[in-house]
C-alpha cells in the first residue's frame, strides 16, 4: 500500500510555497476546484498518482516571515467563501510552517544574502552542508512516516553559475566537493546534490543554472532518481510558446518581439539586481529562435513595481512582415497572480516526479517539458508538441499500470 508523499520545498516561506500548501488544504476540504492542474483530469486521473490527501509538506528557508499575514493574503485572493474553512486552513498551514528548517544562501549574491544574517550552514564545509541537508530530509521522512520525498526548488533566482570542467563530470564534481571548492557551487547546487544523494526526486522550478549541472544529472541517472528543470513556465513565456508557432504556420516573418514585464513580491525585488535578472532573462528569451528557426530582434525587460505584490503584467509587442513585405503588428497583455499560476504546476510536477520514481525511472524527465521555460534535455519549445510528450507518457504509464493489474 502506497504511503504518504513528502514535499520538501526550498523557499518554503515564500509566496509560491505558501500557495501550494494552502491550495492543497483547500482542495482536501472541497472548498475549491483544481483549476490549473493537469493531473486531476483525463488522461492523468487514471495514472497511479499520489493522492492529494496523502501529501505532507516540509522544507527550508533563509528568512523569517510573518506567515499568518502571507496566508491571509493568499486566502483573500481565493474564491473560498467559507470563513470557518479559511480559519481551519490557516491554522493547519501555521502548524506546517512551524516545522520549516533553516536553509543556506551560499554564493547566491547580495540580493538573496541580504535576506538573512544567520544562515546556519554558511561557515560549514561543502560536505558538512550536504550532510546537514540530507539530515533534514531524513528527519522529515522519518517524523512524518513518508514513503517518498520530492524536493522542489522554489527559492529566489540566483545569479548564473558559469560551468567549468568540474560540473561536467561526476567524479570531477565529487573531487570539487572534497577539496571544498566553494566557488564552484551555489545553494541550488548543494540542495540538488543532497537530494539526489538521498534518493529524492528533484524539481528545479527556478531559473537558477547551478541546480542541475551535468554532473548531478549523471548522478541522478546512476542512482535512478528523476530530476527536471528549469524555470516554471507560468505567464508570458507560456503565451510565447503557444503563439510563436502561429507565425511559422502562416509563413509570416517575425522582425521583432519585445517583452516588458512588471512584477512585485520578493521575486520582483530580487530580480532588480542585474546578476539575478540575467538568469531569468536567459530562460525567457531563448525559445523564439528554437520555434521560429531564426533569431528576430528580441529583448525581455523586467522591472520591479512594489505595489503589485504578487501580481505580474507582461506586455508583448510583435512586429512581423507578410505578403508583399507589408509590416504589421500584434500585441498582447498578460496579467496574473504569480503564485496562483505556479502552485498548481508544482503539485502536478510533484505527483509526476513521484510516479517516475516508483516506475524506476532516473535522470531527466523530458515528458515534463511543457512545465518549463528551459526544459533540460529538450530542444522542442512549441507548447502543443511539449504537451503531446506528456500525453504520450500518460498513455504509456496508464497502459503499463493496466497490464500490471491484469497480470496480478
Amino acid at each position: 500500500m502506497q504511503g504518504a508523499l513528502g514535499v520538501w520545498m526550498i523557499g518554503a516561506l515564500g509566496s509560491i510555497a505558501t500557495t501550494v500548501i494552502i491550495g492543497t488544504l483547500a482542495l482536501r476540504k472541497g472548498l475549491t476546484e483544481p483549476l490549473g492542474m493537469l493531473t486531476t483530469g483525463d488522461p492523468f486521473k487514471d495514472m497511479a498518482l499520489a493522492d492529494l490527501t496523502a501529501i505532507e509538506f516540509g522544507g527550508c528557508d533563509i528568512r523569517p516571515t510573518e506567515q499568518r499575514s502571507v496566508a491571509r493574503q493568499v486566502l483573500n485572493l481565493s474564491d473560498i467563501a467559507d470563513p470557518a474553512g479559511c480559519r481551519e486552513i490557516e491554522n493547519a498551514f501555521l502548524q506546517i510552517v512551524s516545522r520549516i528548517d533553516k536553509g543556506t544562501a551560499r554564493n547566491c549574491g547580495d540580493a538573496i544574502q541580504q535576506l538573512t544574517d544567520s544562515s546556519v550552514m554558511r561557515d560549514c564545509s561543502l560536505r558538512e552542508e550536504v550532510a546537514e541537508i540530507r539530515r533534514c530530509l531524513q528527519q522529515f521522512k522519518r517524523e512524518r512516516s513518508l514513503t517518498e520525498v520530492v524536493v522542489v526548488n522554489l527559492a529566489s533566482t540566483e545569479p548564473p553559475l558559469e560551468l567549468d570542467r568540474c560540473h561536467m563530470d561526476l567524479q570531477a564534481f565529487e573531487t570539487c566537493l572534497d577539496r571544498n571548492d566553494a566557488a564552484a557551487v551555489k545553494a541550488s547546487t548543494i540542495y540538488a546534490y543532497a537530494a539526489v544523494r538521498e534518493g529524492c526526486p528533484y524539481i528545479n522550478f527556478t531559473p537558477s543554472s547551478g541546480a542541475l549541472v551535468p554532473a548531478i544529472i549523471q548522478l541522478a541517472e546512476k542512482n535512478k532518481v528523476p530530476v527536471m528543470g528549469n524555470d516554471g513556465k507560468t505567464g508570458e513565456t507560456l503565451v510565447k510558446s503557444a503563439l510563436a508557432p502561429m507565425f511559422t504556420c502562416r509563413n509570416l516573418a517575425v522582425l521583432s518581439w519585445e517583452g516588458f514585464n512588471i512584477l512585485g513580491n520578493m521575486d520582483g525585488s530580487i530580480l532588480r539586481h542585474p546578476d539575478n535578472r540575467e538568469s531569468k532573462i536567459k530562460t525567457k528569451d531563448q525559445i523564439l529562435s528554437r520555434i521560429l528557426g531564426y533569431a528576430p530582434h528580441s529583448r525581455v525587460h523586467i522591472d520591479y513595481v512594489p505595489s503589485l505584490d504578487d501580481q505580474k503584467t507582461a506586455w508583448d509587442f510583435i512586429h512581423f512582415k507578410g505578403f508583399l513585405g507589408a509590416k504589421m503588428s500584434l500585441q498582447f497583455v498578460w496579467q496574473g497572480y504569480d503564485s496562483m499560476l505556479a502552485a498548481p504546476l508544482v503539485l502536478d510536477l510533484v505527483r509526476l516526479a513521484d510516479l517516475a520514481k516508483r516506475r524506476g525511472e532516473g535522470g531527466l524527465m523530458p515528458q515534463l517539458a511543457c512545465y518549463f521555460k528551459a526544459p533540460l534535455g529538450v530542444e522542442e519549445q512549441r507548447l502543443y508538441e511539449q504537451f503531446k510528450m506528456l500525453l504520450d507518457y500518460a498513455e504509456l504509464a496508464t497502459a503499463t499500470r493496466s497490464h500490471h493489474e491484469i497480470c496480478v
